[in-house]
């Protein structure tokens, strides 16, 4: 494995608990705010001491609780991009990237260094900024400088913390393809930090969810998305309906929130949650099995479809579900009461 954490540290009533490995690879920490998502790489970065526990990147030992060891964070070879950029306001674009070559100063002549500075800026398409100081730049160009001051450290392993936070909206998506290919370029561990799934989805190969300091679901991205096992990775997922259950003496499931007793395959505790994304719901016309008669609360229109507020028909004291569906489809079917199907394979059972 090119990286290895497993660290504690508290801070106040806040207690950092991870746990995890990764190869050549993105990982993805996704969580909410406060969970300790950026703690984490300030710890493997070494600007914060853990309480306890052992961080290895490529078979270096950077921190061990047990051995005494903790590097300095300039003798860590851990390229940590912070949201802000962290570019330094009074030097331009060509000196914030020579800073990066600082630790090599002893070790290579000017001319080998300069190289590599023309090389990474010339990547990067800064060639035309190299005398722009940061205040100068768009958020993208300062994204870019960032990104090519940690690259031309030759770091051991990459570190990002929520790179796309300070860009607007329209920047992100063509500036995301351009970090992917970095990444890809890169070829060793990436570890991202983001609280933005779509994105996490698009950029990482595994996920590892968080939860006030600790990893509730950690695996394959496919595999969190399809079964994120806990309540509170469905919701980080996309999630919008759940519900607190209860098991029925005959087998069933009580939905308690949605006021629904459903039919399940699926092995279930006594109680628990239940959830159920709502583009998995589907028209129950002529189905079978959890079909359901419910009154139509409220449509919204989306820019591509429409999500229906939906509640089980003569109740109006429980939680509506949300039902996604394409714009032609809901043309078709709009009636101020629908039969759903919530089909048993869309069904997840989900822990505490």
């Amino acid at each position: 494995m090119s990286v290895q954490v497993d660290i504690e540290k508290k801070l106040g009533s806040f207690h950092l608990r991870v746990k995890f490995e990764a190869g050549d690879e993105v990982l993805a920490l996704l969580g909410a705010s406060g969970c300790g998502k950026s703690m984490t790489l300030k710890c493997i970065a070494g600007i914060v001491k853990p309480d306890r526990g052992r961080i290895v990147v490529d078979d270096e030992v950077l921190f061990d609780s047990e051995k005494n060891i903790n590097l300095s964070p300039q003798v860590r070879h851990t390229g940590l991009m912070f949201q802000n950029y962290a570019l330094f306001p009074n030097m331009n674009v060509l000196e914030n990237i020579r800073a990066g070559t600082r630790r090599e100063r002893k070790t290579e002549s000017n001319a080998t260094r300069e190289a590599r500075v023309k090389k990474v800026m010339e990547t990067f398409g800064l060639l035309s900024l190299a005398r722009h100081l940061p205040s100068q730049l768009s958020g993208g160009q300062q994204q870019r400088t960032a990104l090519a001051r940690i690259l031309v450290s030759r770091p051991s392993i990459l570190l990002l913390d929520e790179p796309f936070s300070a860009l607007d909206s329209h920047l992100r998506f063509r500036l995301e393809q351009e970090v992917r290919e970095v990444m890809e370029e890169f070829g060793k561990s990436v570890i991202l930090v983001s609280h933005n799934r779509d994105e996490v989805y698009r950029l990482s190969d595994k996920i590892a969810v968080m939860d006030n300091g600790r990893i509730v679901t950690c695996g394959d991205k496919k595999d969190v998305f399809h079964n994120p096992r806990t309540r509170h990775a469905a919701i980080l997922t996309g999630y919008k309906n759940i519900s607190k259950y209860r098991m029925l003496p005959d087998g069933r499931i009580e939905a308690t929130d949605w006021g629904l007793t459903l039919e399940s395959s699926q092995k279930t505790s006594k109680e628990g949650y239940i959830g159920i994304r709502m583009h998995g719901i589907s028209d129950g016309e002529g189905q079978e099995g959890n079909v359901f008669l419910f009154n139509v609360l409220e449509e919204l229109e989306n820019p591509f479809s429409f999500t229906i507020m939906l509640q089980p028909d003569g109740k109006t004291d429980t939680r509506p579900l949300g039902w996604e569906l394409t714009k032609e489809e809901w043309h078709r079917l709009r009636a101020p009461k629908v039969k759903v199907l919530l089909s048993d394979e869309e069904l997840l059972i989900l822990d505490h």
